[in-house]
């Protein structure tokens, strides 16, 4: 498993206000069978609560989900999520990697991610955006009219 320097573009040069993280894992199929898999991670500060992850197999589908970025976190230390995607240390003594479950219906997928790369690009997304300020910039009342949406008229 690799990762590349997290908010640099694979050409280099300047940081990328939408930091991308490319991460070569591992799928758990069983105690000794995996599958190499590549995982895209995306953060974009306009939606600071979530992280777009694209998984690519080779000569399968793409996949992406949305992945709350305080789970993600969490998981760096210790057990986080309890829905359909939870993440925890592999094996907290070494710290070397953490495990993601991603479960949708009764499917259920187990990767297995190098922890570095991805704390280091973690700790990058929060200094674009720190912890607890991801909604500072909300328009509250665009936000409202939006949810509420155009008003039926009676007359």
């Amino acid at each position: 498993m690799s990762g590349h320097e997290p908010g640099v573009p694979s050409g280099g040069g300047v940081p990328d206000r939408r930091p991308r993280l490319i991460l070569d894992i591992e799928r758990v199929l069983g105690v000794r069978a995996r599958q190499a898999i590549t995982a895209d991670f995306l953060f974009d500060p306009a939606a600071p609560l979530v992280v777009s992850v694209e998984f690519v197999a080779e000569a399968g589908p793409r996949v992406r989900w949305r992945i709350g970025r305080d789970l993600l976190q969490e998981g760096l230390s210790s057990m986080s999520g309890l829905g359909d995607v939870r993440v925890w240390p592999a094996a907290p003594q070494s710290g070397a990697t953490v495990r993601m479950q991603l479960a949708s219906g009764d499917m259920a997928a187990l990767f297995e991610l190098p922890l570095p790369p991805l704390a280091a690009w973690l700790a990058h997304t929060y200094e674009l955006v720190p912890a607890g300020q991801e909604l500072a910039d909300v328009d509250w009342d665009v936000t409202a009219a939006d949810l509420l949406g155009p008003r039926a008229h009676s007359d």
